[in-house]
C-alpha cells in the first residue's frame, strides 16, 4: 500500500489501483454454511454503492455518526469503509439514541430504534437476500442499495484527522486507524498476497483490525469467519489449506 494513505478508504484505493482483481474479502458463517468471496472490485463496488447511499439518500456528512449494531459479516466491513468513504464515524456497538443513523442486523433491530435518524436494516441472509417486509421503522439495506452508483466521490474532502471509528470506548482518526492497522499487519506478519484466517468478533478493535483493517494495510486478504466455532478441528485445518491460509486470528 502506498505510504501516503491516510484513511481506510485511501487504503481501499489503492487496493483497487494495484490489483483489482485479486481477494480482498472471504466470508464464512458456519451456522448457515455460507461462503461468499469478494475481489477488491467486487467489495469496493458494494463500498462505492453503500457511500452513495449514505452520502446521497440519506444525506450524510462528514461528522455525523453511525451507530453500527452488526456481527462480524462481509457487509459490515463494507459499511465501515463507506463511512470512511463519506467521513461519518463508525461507532462500533455505540447507543442509537446517541448517533444520527443506525445500521442492524436481526438481532439488533429492537435496540436500533432508539435511533432519531434514518435507520438501516441487514438480513445478514446468504447472498444478501432481502427481508420478507422491511422490519418497521427500517429501511431495508438488500432493497435501497442495488440502484446506487457504482463509483462514489464524497461531496466534501474526508479529513484524515478527524474521527473515524469509536470502538472499545475510544475514538480513533482515520490517520491513527490506518497507522494501528500498519502496526498490527506487522505484528501478524502480513505481507502482500497474504491470507488471514480471523474468527474473531467484530466488537473491538483486535477483531476489526484482523477482520478487515490490518490485512487491506498490508496489500493482504482476510477470510472472515463467523461461527468459526462450530467448525471441527478437522474441518478448520481442511479450510486453512484450501483457502491458501498463512496466518490466523481466533
Amino acid at each position: 500500500m502506498n505510504a501516503s494513505d491516510r484513511t481506510p478508504a485511501d487504503l481501499l484505493r489503492s487496493a483497487l489501483a494495484a490489483d483489482p482483481a485479486r481477494p480482498l474479502v472471504t466470508f464464512y458463517d458456519d451456522a448457515t454454511g455460507e461462503r461468499v468471496e469478494l475481489s477488491v472490485a467486487t467489495f469496493a463496488n458494494w463500498v462505492a454503492k453503500t457511500a452513495n447511499l449514505l452520502q446521497g439518500e440519506l444525506s450524510a456528512s462528514p461528522g455525523d455518526r453511525l451507530a453500527l449494531l452488526l456481527p462480524a459479516h462481509w457487509q459490515t466491513a463494507v459499511w465501515l469503509l463507506a463511512c470512511s468513504s463519506v467521513g461519518a464515524t463508525a461507532d462500533v456497538g455505540g447507543d442509537p439514541a446517541d448517533a444520527d443513523y443506525v445500521v442492524a442486523g436481526p438481532d439488533t433491530l429492537d435496540a436500533g430504534l432508539a435511533c432519531s435518524g434514518d435507520r438501516i436494516a441487514l438480513s445478514l441472509a446468504p447472498l444478501g437476500r432481502r427481508f420478507p417486509a422491511a422490519p418497521a421503522g427500517y429501511a431495508d439495506y438488500a432493497v435501497e442499495v442495488p440502484s446506487q452508483g457504482d463509483r462514489f466521490a464524497p461531496f466534501v474532502p474526508v479529513d484524515a484527522d478527524a474521527p473515524a471509528l469509536v470502538v472499545d470506548g475510544a475514538e480513533l482518526t482515520g490517520a491513527q486507524l490506518v497507522e494501528r492497522a500498519r502496526t498490527d499487519a506487522e505484528a501478524l506478519g502480513l505481507t502482500p498476497g497474504a491470507r488471514l484466517l480471523s474468527g474473531r468478533a467484530y466488537d473491538g478493535w483486535d477483531g476489526l483490525s484482523a477482520g478487515l483493517y490490518a490485512p487491506l494495510a498490508a496489500g493482504a486478504s482476510v477470510v472472515l469467519c463467523r461461527n468459526l466455532d462450530r467448525l471441527s478441528p478437522e474441518s478448520f485445518e481442511k479450510r486453512v489449506e484450501s483457502e491458501r491460509v498463512t496466518a490466523t486470528a481466533v
